[in-house]
């Protein structure tokens, strides 16, 4: 399976390529804006894995041209990015693949983040709002610390919780989580439940700002 992360340059996108390129067999494909910070993307993340003795299968694309090529489209934009991120690559989907979002609107002040989704109730429903109506749109990896994810040297012990409307999509995506080692997909109903996972990110980022010694706290449940 193809897999594209879109703003795949950045923290989350970095994590997600990370893990998915050491623990699975999937084909990552790094999508940016601008091409060639994708492809110095990429070599980064294949030395890292080099130096780990992993060989995976790694390669950058402007955004469309890596959505064009993938089977899952994950969007590891900014919220304030993923609208129109969306309409960027309408074009390059169709009903065969399936369109990702973690992201979360926040705004932060002195106290710490607070959830602050976009008028659609959440940056997921904002996604399926704009995406074309034959594409899947499923809300995952919305609460895990990029650090952590980026740092292969850490053992995950999280939950990522994920919601959609389309069961089969949300069970490709589950069932992609769960090939990350140390991660486990939980099923949080369908897209109307997205606002209520998005927003353990900012409680989950506050937790860490008040507690000493948990950067890269996240959330498991028993």
């Amino acid at each position: 399976m193809r897999i594209a992360l879109l703003g795949g340059t950045g923290d989350i996108g970095q994590g997600l390529a990370l893990r998915f390129a050491h623990d699975t067999d999937h084909e990552v494909l790094i999508g940016s804006r601008d091409p060639e910070k994708a492809r110095d993307a990429v070599a980064e993340y294949e030395a890292e894995l080099e130096s780990r003795g992993v060989e995976a299968s790694i390669k950058g694309f402007a955004n469309e041209m890596a959505a064009d090529r993938a089977d899952v489209v994950v969007l590891a934009v900014p919220p304030y990015y993923a609208g129109d991120t969306v309409e960027a690559i309408e074009e390059k989907l169709d009903g065969d693949q399936i369109l990702v979002t973690p992201a979360v609107g926040m705004q932060g002040d002195e106290d710490g983040l607070h959830y602050h989704p976009p008028k659609a109730g959440s940056v997921t429903q904002l996604v399926a709002n704009r995406a074309p109506d034959e594409v899947p749109v499923v809300g995952a990896f919305h609460n895990l610390a990029a650090d952590a994810l980026s740092n292969l040297d850490d053992d995950l012990d999280l939950d990522t919780l994920v919601v959609a409307d389309d069961a089969d999509a949300k069970s490709t995506v589950r069932a992609l989580a769960d090939e990350i080692e140390g991660l486990r997909s939980l099923d949080a109903g369908p897209l109307a439940n997205a606002a209520e996972v998005e927003s353990v990110t900012p409680l989950v980022i506050n937790v860490a700002k008040y507690n000493d010694g948990m950067h890269d706290v996240g959330v498991t449940f028993r």
